[in-house]
């Protein structure tokens, strides 16, 4: 029998939170919380005050009163708050693709003589595209791995794709469709036992499931801030560098402020000590504001109490498929293992992409996966119980409509 979701409410210790976020409150069920967060209520009147009195009031002089530490000073709160990684290791700045692209290059040149890059066939388009650009540029080969789409990379599966010839090997902490959750520690081991440097796509994770870079002994990571870290639309990206890789690593695209001496103009590029060099073009200030708002409000949480949380939700999700939905033909295309799941769960139906149109028409806002996969994301701190009981039951009302 599936639990009550109102009386999971009532006993939610982060309930409260729920009132923190702008339309949270409605009756609009919002199951897309892993593409796009909710605005947290704090952030409008935040970027207001920015414009009227740091933007035009300090104007240029806030350059040198906290603008250009801004990528540090906000990568290093990721990496304290949600990313298990000492200070002076992440950066923020440009797009989750040149971020990938800057990593991807660098890691390659770290280590010269080898001509592969594995990937799994299941990674996010944009990490395999990527991938495949890097390869052609560079001369080398991409290996592929096959994957169950229900499923991720085994450490069986890597064992099997590295050796000798790896470079590097990109990997999703969170698969985008199924949300497998990988494990970091023991998949980073292998690659390194080979030889290889491994690149960590944390989209779907950061903000949602706790990450532990350092502890992994991981080497690199990328990572969106729009999804669980609620930046907005179109915010700027984050590159985590290992400190005992500082001084290999130089990124491709050399601009004046990934330069040692930015204010210099030197003739010459010479990158920054630090991860700093992994900056390139003036920070998107704007677009970092929103970020700041949100790991203040997962500092105060706790990313272990948001994970219970993000269990719990996925859980109902589980259950309630199989109450409402299995007798429908809906299958869940996701781990059942909680521990092998992130923070969101995709179901699979012939007419999901039908019934996805039919849902937002509704203001019930799941989003759609091929093959056939209605994709259910659950932001731990702005998704209610209740909310995930009428989203489902919407879901099951118009799967009824297009097949009976």
């Amino acid at each position: 029998m599936t639990r009550d979701a109102a009386a999971l409410d009532r006993a939610d210790p982060l309930a409260a939170y729920r009132e923190r976020f702008v339309g949270a409150a409605t009756p609009l069920v919002y199951f897309d919380g892993n593409s796009l967060g909710r605005p947290l209520a704090v952030t409008g009147p935040r970027l207001q005050a920015f414009v009227e009195e740091e933007w035009g009031g300090r104007l240029i002089r806030g350059w040198d009163e906290g603008w250009m530490e801004l990528p540090e000073r906000i990568g290093d709160g990721l990496g304290r708050t949600c990313l298990g990684a000492a200070a002076g290791q992440t950066v923020v700045g440009d797009s989750t693709t040149v971020l990938l692209y800057k990593a991807m290059r660098a890691a390659v040149a770290a280590r010269p003589g080898r001509s592969e890059i594995v990937v799994d066939r299941d990674n996010f388009p944009t990490d395999r595209y990527v991938a495949e650009g890097v390869a052609d540029e560079c001369g080398l080969t991409v290996r592929w791995i096959d994957v169950d789409t229900a499923a991720g990379v085994t450490a069986d599966q890597l064992t099997d794709a590295v050796g000798e010839r790896t470079a590097l090997v990109v990997l999703s902490h969170v698969a985008y469709r199924s949300a497998y959750l990988a494990d970091g520690e023991a998949l980073t081991r292998i690659a390194h036992d080979a030889g290889a440097l491994v690149l960590w796509d944390l989209s779907h994770s950061v903000g949602s499931v706790p990450v532990a870079l350092d502890a992994w002994d991981a080497d690199l990571a990328v990572g969106c801030n729009y999804k669980y870290l609620n930046g907005g639309p179109g915010s700027p990206a984050f590159v985590y560098v290992a400190a005992r890789l500082h001084d290999e690593i130089v990124q491709p695209v050399q601009g004046w402020l990934g330069a040692r001496e930015p204010f210099e103009m030197g003739p010459t590029y010479r990158p920054a000590a630090g991860v700093r060099r992994m900056l390139s073009g003036t920070p998107p200030v704007l677009g970092m504001l929103a970020t700041q708002d949100m790991l203040t409000l997962l500092e105060e949480v706790g990313m272990d109490a948001v994970r219970r949380k993000s269990v719990d939700l996925t859980d109902l999700v589980v259950e309630l498929a199989d109450e409402v939905l299995a007798p429908l033909g809906v299958e869940v295309a996701s781990p059942r293992d909680s521990a092998l799941r992130g923070g969101h769960v995709t179901l699979n139906h012939p007419h999901m992409r039908e019934a996805t149109a039919r849902l937002w028409e509704r203001d019930v806002i799941p989003d759609y996966r091929d093959p056939d996969g209605l994709r259910i994301g659950l932001s731990p701190l702005s998704t209610s119980f209740t909310e995930v009981r009428a989203g489902l039951e919407a879901v099951r009302e118009v799967l009824e409509g297009l097949t009976g």
